[in-house]
């Protein structure tokens, strides 16, 4: 299917050939350029299902009251079978009603179960990177969120035919790692009968005089979880025997660089199960400490544009503020160490290496500032700005009876995807999804925590998995196979036609258009909107004595229960994009029939 069939589109492309009939008539193609011609959903549906605000955004181009505009460009739309009615209403409205029977033609066409979506045009080969948490420690709940919007993101843009693949970036290299293995140290020797202090003040001690001292610096990790690492090292008797043969000859780099490798791997298993409950699946955790083995990192002033670098202070700068940064970065310190820009650009110059088109990266709130300088980058070793796209997930609040709450108790500071998982119990995968995404990712989220642990359909969540279910008790009680092919010879455009069969007919041949529009504007909220108002429209119209299907018969009982089976795939199409699972019973629903 071309992205031309979508709905949308072919109402716009008639209100175009409208308006171009317009202009020529009145001598006006010389302003067609400046015309802004759009088409969205009508605010309120008993004017329509599609509206334009052409008449009322260009009657300063037209030199005409948006009402002559709008008669004038009505009277061009030709009366034909895709129409129900087209009309006028203020302050500068075009309105357009499908007709039913070309819905019913349209949906037949498209949905089936196996529903095929919209594809675009311009097929790409794009690499998401998203979660990428730090090594260090658990994930967080913002980890869980990027999670969530990576997903689902992944599986929109694979249905519109581009090849996705799924990267989670391991921050495996540098200071942060080395501080790692130096806590896990410290959480040893005090297991094994040592007391430790804890650095509170700057001091001229290197980290390995502390260390000695028994003193945990103040820029290493705290969290209990570190005494979870050094425990199980240390149940290895050969690791053990390794660490104490390394601490009692002071091989001290070499012993914490055992344990920072360890602690990472150990803190990356736990990652991977956690994102394994959320039904999260990486194509490949890529190393940054691959990069620098690689000599990938020391090569990047070469894949740089030589006016692009220069050496200030005995330091190696990328003069990112040619790409609109508000400074320019160091790259390579004065004793030859590369910064953390410096294995960025090495990585993202390594991403399309490997023959992708297009990079997204899902960060989170506090790399607003890191954007211009990578994305600068990226335009001095020769790719287009649309090839590298930065979104944010932004912070999450949890909420508890209308509070902001920690999650973890045990954790302290750390607010973890594993408690949260925890805590929402068997249904944590879908319902932390879908309130990780019912919202705009770009803005801050509070996951209300009481209203998640509702198994009512007050939970927006259940309220969709509910009308899913309640079709399936239907083709239950009736045993009737749930396939469209029985169904479509006894389809009648006459039962249709009334008003909440029509407009649920309506909602279910959106779905394509609303996955299209929302894969292309990287909006996953925008379908669990979507879902919500198809579940909405469904109830609606099962609310409704007349469309009570055991009461029905003949021609208009396989019409409904050939819409009501339309709106279970466009249900279960839409939550599997999301990653979220359409269960054909639950508790609920069959008591409501």
């Amino acid at each position: 299917m071309n992205v031309n069939q979508l709905l949308k589109q072919l109402v716009l492309s008639e209100l175009e050939k409208a308006v171009e009939s317009y202009l020529e008539k009145n001598k006006l193609s010389s302003v067609k350029e400046n015309l802004k011609i759009r088409i969205e959903y009508s605010r309120d549906e008993k004017f329509g299902d599609y509206s334009s605000p052409f008449a009322l955004e260009n009657k300063s181009i037209l030199n005409k009251n948006p009402k002559e505009i709008a008669e004038a460009v009505l009277a061009e739309i030709e009366n034909d079978s895709f129409f129900e009615f087209v009309s006028f209403s203020p302050p500068g409205f075009i309105n357009f009603r499908i007709q039913t029977k070309f819905l019913n033609d349209y949906v037949r066409s498209v949905m089936s179960q196996a529903v095929v979506f919209a594809e675009t045009p311009r097929k790409e080969k794009i690499l998401l990177e998203f979660v990428s948490a730090n090594p260090t420690g658990p994930m967080n709940i913002v980890s869980a969120r990027s999670a969530a919007y990576g997903d689902a993101l992944a599986n929109l843009l694979t249905s519109l035919g581009h090849t996705v693949k799924r990267e989670f970036y391991v921050n495996d290299y540098g200071n942060q790692v080395y501080l790692l293995g130096v806590a896990v140290l410290l959480r040893i020797f005090e297991s094994r009968g040592d007391s430790i202090q804890f650095q509170e003040e700057d001091s001229n001690d290197s980290v390995i005089d502390l260390v000695k001292k028994r003193i945990l610096p103040k820029e290493s990790y705290r969290g209990e979880y570190i005494k979870d690492i050094a425990m199980q090292c240390i149940e290895d008797k050969e690791r053990t025997k390794f660490v104490l043969d390394c601490v009692s000859m002071e091989k001290w780099d070499e012993v914490i660089n055992y344990l920072s490798r360890y602690a990472v791997e150990y803190n990356l298993s736990r990652q991977k199960e956690d994102l394994a409950l959320f039904g999260v699946n990486f194509d490949l955790f890529f190393s940054e400490r691959s990069l620098h083995e690689s000599g990938d990192v020391e090569k990047v002033p070469t894949i740089l544009k030589k006016e692009d670098v220069t050496t200030i202070d005995g330091k190696l700068h990328f003069l990112s503020t040619l790409y609109g940064d508000d400074k320019d970065r160091v790259i390579r310190r004065e004793d030859g160490r590369p910064t953390y820009l410096m294995a960025d650009i090495a990585y993202h110059y390594n991403k399309f290496q490997r023959g992708f088109d297009t990079l997204i990266d899902i960060w989170g709130p506090d790399h607003y500032g890191y954007i211009a300088r990578l994305k600068g980058a990226v335009k001095s070793f020769g790719k287009a700005d649309e090839n590298f796209q930065v979104l944010i997930a932004q912070q999450v609040n949890l909420i508890e009876n209308k509070e902001k709450v920690k999650m973890s108790k045990r954790l302290g500071i750390f607010q973890t995807m594993r408690d949260l998982l925890t805590y929402l119990g068997k249904q944590g995968r879908d319902v932390g999804r879908y309130f990780f995404l019912m919202r705009s990712s770009d803005a801050p989220l509070d996951f209300d925590l009481d209203l998640a642990k509702d198994e009512s359909d007050k939970n927006p969540v259940f309220y969709i998995q509910y009308a899913h279910a309640r079709i399936c008790s239907i083709f239950r009680e009736l045993q009737v196979p749930m396939d469209l092919n029985l169904l479509q010879a006894g389809i009648s455009e006459e039962f249709l036609k009334q008003e909440e069969r029509t407009r649920l007919l309506f909602w279910v041949a959106r779905l394509q258009e609303e996955v299209y529009d929302t894969a292309t504007s990287f909006e996953p909220h925008r379908l669990t909107n979507y879902l919500q108002s198809l579940s909405k429209s469904f109830t609606k119209f099962y609310s409704q004595k007349d469309n009570r299907i055991k009461d029905k018969t003949g021609n208009e009982k396989d019409t409904l229960l050939a819409l009501v089976l339309y709106t279970k795939f466009a249900l279960e199409s839409g939550l599997k994009l999301l990653g979220i699972s359409a269960p054909e019973k639950m508790s609920k629903e069959d008591s409501e029939q």
